[in-house]
């Protein structure tokens, strides 16, 4: 029978959550014309059927996970396992 190792979780400190929302604010503050533009043929391609991978390889220069995930739940929904 297959027993599943124990993994200690780690919670990050206060000032590692802060260093990283400011690297997050930081980055879409860079471009915020091309992340809208980014995201804009994101949604494109996901309604017409087309090779979202190919497109998430250029949206992510521009664009954060969180505005790609929002976007494609937007268009998707949430992604549900089948019972």
């Amino acid at each position: 029978s297959y027993t599943p190792p124990e993994i200690e979780l780690i919670r990050a400190d206060y000032d590692e959550k802060d260093e990283q929302i400011k690297r997050l604010r930081s980055f879409q503050g860079q471009s915020p014309t091309e992340s809208e533009e980014a995201i804009k043929k994101l949604k494109s391609v996901i309604l017409s059927g087309g090779n979202i991978f190919a497109e998430l390889m250029h949206t992510v220069r521009y664009a954060s996970l969180g505005q790609i995930t929002e976007t494609m739940y937007q268009l998707g929904g949430k992604y549900r396992r089948n019972m």
